[in-house]
């Protein structure tokens, strides 16, 4: 059974696009905001980065390690293309969050540029 966390984490994760950042409220715009701050934060941890490196070049080992072409060593190699996939899928999502922080940045630096508060 699906755990009650999961389900709220699902139903409240953050769906930003490009059309939907100058019509979100100002609440939306800091948890985008928050998120890509934390997503930022992330990717400029050394730690982090050297274990996303390390899981890759594990991956590439055990590519390189597959010598034959059975059914069940081709079957190995989707499955490790699949990983290394996976994790470029998870670097490219902290990337997307930190570009839409930056978007939404700039859109209010914009805006309180063309509105000063009086």
């Amino acid at each position: 059974m699906i755990d009650q966390t999961v389900i709220d984490a699902f139903n409240a994760r953050q769906t930003v696009d490009l059309n939907n950042i100058k019509t979100m409220t100002p609440g939306e715009q800091d948890r985008v905001i928050t998120i890509g701050q934390a997503a930022d934060n992330l990717m400029k941890n050394r730690d982090f980065a050297m274990f996303v490196h390390q899981f890759k070049f594990e991956v590439c080992d055990a590519l390189t390690e597959i010598k034959t072409h059975t059914a069940e060593d081709n079957a190995l190699r989707v499955s490790l293309a699949n990983q290394l996939a996976g994790i470029d899928g998870f670097v490219s999502t902290l990337k997307r969050a930190v570009y839409f922080k930056q978007r939404v940045v700039s859109i209010r630096e914009t805006q309180s540029q063309v509105s000063p508060n009086p």
